[in-house]
């Protein structure tokens, strides 16, 4: 989908929130927090992408790319600040793997550690949503959650299907164009199999991350005045969160604000109070992005021009 599209997609939709929404409830959400709540929040969130950062170094060098503590936090930081500029995450992956790549000269390798590095991000907000789901069952007996947990767990039964046989499939039977990246990929995870625990360090680490993230907005919520069990919010951020990595707006942006609003009207919650929640939340995403920005630029030119990372 285009970049002027989704940028207009999510426009369309933070407007008709704004147009729907009770503007007096949402003047009064967001009077109800206070500053410090956000710079703590913000401060946690910095701290999870210093983990963040770790845990794709590692998976990086597990394929064979092995990048210094320091070099890896500037790519990652760069990362950051371009998941502001540039159309969702993937933009960020893009540019901090072009970073890397250049420190270690190893292309299959940094591409595969990042991917993994986002599928393990992505089992880890499934398992949490699936333990949000298990200890928040009574709260979803009558909710219209059921039906989409349902539908995910499915989807992502047939993604481990397909990957399983494309993963055994011979490497003689795919076009001739391919083999060469198949082959090398295929190298790339016998060298990671040989390393097991990195996986499970990693998956500990994203679960980790993924976890004070939920319970960070939890707290924001609270704030705001959203009183609802914390199980909830393990099944509806994760949820939020999932509906913003659709590749049909910017980032998420008004997709995951809609979807967490929505969801927890479900459990009392006025819409207004959990669509600004969520606009809290981004806030710090941007601040946080703008952080890693100003740390990779003064990195940068503290190594000088002729550092493989300026530019």
């Amino acid at each position: 989908m285009k970049l002027w599209i989704k940028i207009l997609i999510s426009l369309g939709v933070l407007t008709l929130l704004f147009w729907v929404l009770p503007w007096s409830e949402v003047v009064d959400s967001v009077s109800r927090l206070p500053a410090s709540v956000w710079l703590a929040a913000l401060g946690l969130f910095l701290v999870g992408h210093l983990i963040g950062a770790r845990k794709w170094g590692l998976l990086l060098g597990a394929f064979g790319a092995s990048l210094p503590w320091s070099a890896g936090a500037r790519c990652y930081a760069a990362g950051l600040f371009a998941n502001l500029c540039m159309p969702g995450i993937v933009g960020g992956d893009v540019v901090k793997a072009t970073l890397a790549t250049r420190v270690t000269g190893r292309v299959e390798a940094v591409v595969l550690g990042s991917i993994a590095d986002r599928v393990i991000d992505t089992l880890a907000l499934v398992l949490i949503l699936a333990t949000g789901s298990l200890l928040a069952g009574v709260h979803l007996a009558d909710s219209t959650l059921r039906p989409i947990l349902i539908l995910i767990a499915f989807g992502l039964a047939a993604a481990a299907l397909i990957g399983l046989v494309l993963l055994r499939r011979p490497l003689r039977s795919w076009p001739a164009r391919l083999r060469r990246t198949i082959g090398r990929t295929l190298v790339a995870f016998r060298r990671l199999r040989r390393r097991p625990t990195v996986l499970f360090v990693a998956l500990a680490l994203a679960l980790s991350i993924q976890t004070l993230f939920v319970l960070v907005n939890a707290w924001i919520g609270n704030a705001l005045g959203i009183r609802v069990s914390l199980s909830v919010w393990f099944v509806v951020w994760p949820l939020a969160k999932l509906a913003g990595l659709l590749p049909v707006s910017l980032g998420g942006l008004g997709v995951r604000d809609a979807t967490q609003g929505v969801l927890l009207t479900g459990f009392g919650v006025a819409a207004a109070r959990g669509v600004v929640a969520s606009l809290v939340w981004q806030s710090i995403l941007i601040a946080g992005g703008l952080l890693a920005g100003l740390f990779w630029w003064l990195e940068s030119r503290r190594l000088g021009s002729g550092s493989s990372l300026h530019g």
